[in-house]
This record gives C-alpha cells, sequence and structure tokens, in this order.
C-alpha cells in the first residue's frame, strides 16, 4: 500500500452505532472453561451450572422468636380478665430435636432459630407471657390471643425442593455465597478467569516511577485499565509500552495474543502520522469488526479478531479509555466469564443542568447521580467534560447518554444513565 492510499484509508472510516459495535462483538463472546473453587474463594466468580434446592428451606419448623412453642386454639378467650395458664413441659435450644408433643394446655420454652414442638401452631413471643412457677412448675401466664402461624417458619417457606437457588451465569456475592454455604456446597464450579494482554503505544509515556520529562507523561492508563480489568474478573497481563514502530507494533501484538484470552491496547489508533495502531489494523491478517463508532469520547475505537481472539485498540485520551472499556471491553470479560448481565445497567434520570456541547453523535458524558430536593433521581457531569481529564473519572459514578443533535440538552431533560461498578 502506498503512501497516499494508506493515509486515505486511514482517514476513510465508517462509523457504527454503539449498539451495533456492540452486536458485531458478540458472535466471537463464549464462555471459557469451568473450574471447581473452594466457596470461600468463589466471591465475585460466576457460576457455570444451574444449582437447585436439594432440601427445602427450612426443613423443619423454625421459630423466628424467643418464646414458646403453643397451640393457639388454647388461648381462645384469653384477656387480663381471664388469662390463660399453659404448662412448660420442656425447653428447645438451637439445634435440639424436641421430645415432647405439645397437648391441650401445654408449652415449649423455644429460642430463636430452634425447632418448634409438633402439635404447636405458633410462636408466642416472651414479653406477651409472664412465667410463674406453681406447685413446683413452671408455667406461662398469656393474656392474649395470637394468630396461628405467627413466629412460625413453615417447612419450605423460604425455597421448596427442587427450586432454583442460583443460577448459570450468576455472580456470586454475599448472598448467593449465604445460599451456597446453606446447601452444603464447600466447591462450587465457576468459569476461569479471562487473562487480558494490555498493551500502551506513544513515545511520550513514561513508566508511573519515572521522573517528569518536558513533552511527556506517566502512563495512566494501563494501570486505569488493569484496575477495569480486576473489577470486571479479569486478570491483567501487562505487556508493555510499544513506541510509534509498526514492526515492533506487530510483535508486541503477537506476543499478547499468544499469553492472553483477550487484547487491550491504547493509544495509536486516530489519524496521526505516528498512530502505529491504525497501520496494524490496516496491514493485519485478521477481521476488522469496525474502526470507527458513533460517540464521543472515543470515536476511533477499534475491535478486531484474530485466531478466534478479540483485540481492542482503545483511545489513549483517559476518558476516552475510560467509555470505551465500560461500552465494549467489560461486556465482553462478564460474556467470558458467563454472565447473564453482561452490560452496564440502565436507567432513566433528569439533567441537572444544561449540556450546551452538540454533536452528531452520542456522547458519554462521566456524571454523578444525585437526588433532587423532591426526591427525583437526577444526573449532573462529574468535572470537565474533555477526554484528555482524569479528575472525572474519579469522581464520576455514571455515564450520562446526551443524544445527537444540534440543539442543547436543557436542564431538566430525561436522558439515559450507564451505572458503573461500585469501587
Amino acid at each position: 500500500m502506498d503512501i497516499a492510499m494508506h493515509k486515505e484509508a486511514r482517514l476513510t472510516r465508517h462509523a457504527v452505532q454503539v449498539a451495533q459495535a456492540q452486536g458485531l462483538i458478540k458472535p466471537y463472546i463464549t464462555p471459557l472453561e469451568s473450574k471447581r473453587v473452594p466457596l470461600e474463594q468463589a466471591y465475585g466468580s460466576y457460576l457455570a451450572v444451574n444449582i437447585a434446592a436439594s432440601h427445602p428451606l427450612p426443613h423443619f419448623r423454625r421459630s423466628g422468636m424467643d418464646g414458646f412453642s403453643i397451640r393457639t386454639e388454647d388461648l381462645r378467650g384469653a384477656s387480663s380478665e381471664t388469662p390463660v395458664r399453659l404448662k412448660v413441659i420442656e425447653r428447645i435450644p438451637c439445634g435440639a430435636v424436641p421430645r415432647k408433643r405439645l397437648e391441650r394446655g401445654t408449652a415449649a420454652r423455644t429460642m430463636t432459630g430452634a425447632m418448634v414442638s409438633e402439635g404447636a401452631d405458633a410462636v408466642i413471643r416472651m414479653e406477651m407471657t409472664q412465667e410463674a412457677v406453681i406447685g413446683g412448675i413452671s408455667h406461662i401466664i398469656v393474656t392474649k390471643p395470637i394468630q396461628p402461624g405467627a413466629n412460625v417458619s413453615e417447612v419450605g417457606s423460604e425455597l421448596e425442593e427442587g427450586a432454583g437457588i442460583v443460577g448459570q451465569g450468576c455472580k456470586i456475592r454475599s448472598g448467593e455465597t449465604a445460599l451456597l454455604a446453606i446447601y452444603g456446597f464447600h466447591h462450587v464450579p465457576v468459569y476461569r478467569s479471562p487473562v487480558v494482554a494490555i498493551l500502551s503505544t506513544g513515545e511520550e509515556l513514561l513508566q508511573v516511577d519515572e521522573p517528569l520529562q518536558p513533552g511527556k507523561i506517566r502512563n495512566s492508563n494501563a494501570p486505569m485499565l488493569a484496575g477495569l480489568v480486576r473489577r470486571a474478573g479479569g486478570i491483567p497481563h501487562w505487556i508493555g509500552k510499544i513506541g510509534d514502530d509498526l514492526d515492533e507494533t506487530r510483535q508486541r501484538v503477537q506476543e499478547a495474543l499468544a499469553s492472553a484470552d483477550l487484547v487491550v491496547s491504547t493509544g495509536g489508533v486516530s489519524v496521526g502520522d505516528y498512530d502505529a495502531m491504525a497501520d496494524f489494523f490496516l496491514q493485519w491478517e485478521g477481521k476488522t469488526l469496525f474502526n470507527k463508532v458513533a460517540m464521543r469520547p472515543g470515536s476511533p475505537t477499534t475491535a478486531g479478531v484474530l485466531d478466534g481472539k478479540l483485540i481492542f485498540a482503545l483511545s489513549g485520551n483517559p476518558g476516552a479509555c475510560f467509555v470505551g472499556f465500560h461500552l465494549f471491553v467489560r461486556p465482553v470479560l462478564l460474556g467470558m466469564q458467563g454472565s447473564v448481565e453482561p452490560h452496564l445497567p440502565e436507567i432513566k434520570a433528569f439533567l441537572r443542568q444544561g449540556y450546551a456541547k452538540t454533536d452528531a453523535y452520542t456522547r458519554y458524558v462521566r456524571g454523578r447521580i444525585v437526588f433532587s430536593s423532591d426526591g427525583r433521581v437526577c444526573v449532573e457531569p462529574a468535572g470537565q467534560d474533555k477526554s484528555s481529564i482524569v479528575t472525572s473519572i474519579k469522581d464520576s459514578d455514571c455515564l450520562i447518554c446526551i443524544p445527537p443533535g444540534k440543539e442543547e440538552t436543557v436542564p431538566g431533560s430525561l436522558v439515559s444513565v450507564l451505572c458503573l461498578d461500585k469501587e
């Protein structure tokens, strides 16, 4: 390819919509193999199988209060004028099995979480009783009736046997961990975490520990991406910095493909004279899925596939890199882990202040979710909206979607909002 044709190819790009770009990626996302891990190490992973309840929950009639197992029919007509006296026939601590069945006029002291006596249909709270010893025998005195079933969790009232408890592709969090423990899963099958090779391009980049030099900047994208990869369940693998050299770029990309499940580069993807990643995608042997997206920031975002592995080239500007990761890389990472919800959750909110910038493309503004004085969910920019700005990344918890158009988006407009993962 001669220089003129090469330059024209770099400048001539067809922009695809974000949803279309995500659709082009989707056929290449498949869950990785699964592995069994101890339950205490499974937090944050994605379950590789459907798990059903092997027994009802609870599997015995369980008291929800400290009190007394009773028969509600014994309390009919109970009042301060006509109190009912019940003989306490046993005490039932947690973990014990009641030895005696309740008959008419009897009760059993029952602790929270303990089995309810056979023959009982309710547990009366201890505060509703007065204990008394009559003839050397413990009794309770009750002055108010209660409803059948009060303070009793019946067998299967939470989950019936055979009910699904955690589904394939669900993220294992605190609640899932507790349920899996209840059902005896000391090891669980989860999808393997994808390894993500991270490359940074640009002669201007310094390592984080290097002193500043005129015209150069420290590499902030690589550690930011590493953190985002970890938060999405992946394992970051730092390949290194690439200069503005095409041959070096080819070599490093091949190295990355050999060592990882997914490759993400940052920088060198636009139309500048030294944008090596853009040149790489013009001459490589893989399939380019898209090389321009109808979005700001990050319109030069590029994706392709080689040997069945996806490669993403994100913008070098931190804000654009951040947005590109969340729109395209994060869903892939979650999909490779079998997630049933790979995309950022979307809500609607009111724009707290107007947004003056207009564009032919959708803008993804780093923002904050706030609440108005009347309780409405609102959003506002998290700072300066420039792709090179880093502080707004730190202060944001969402991406505000500003639709394309020639008119200012006015205060009070209802907009779509993508909620970012909490740190």
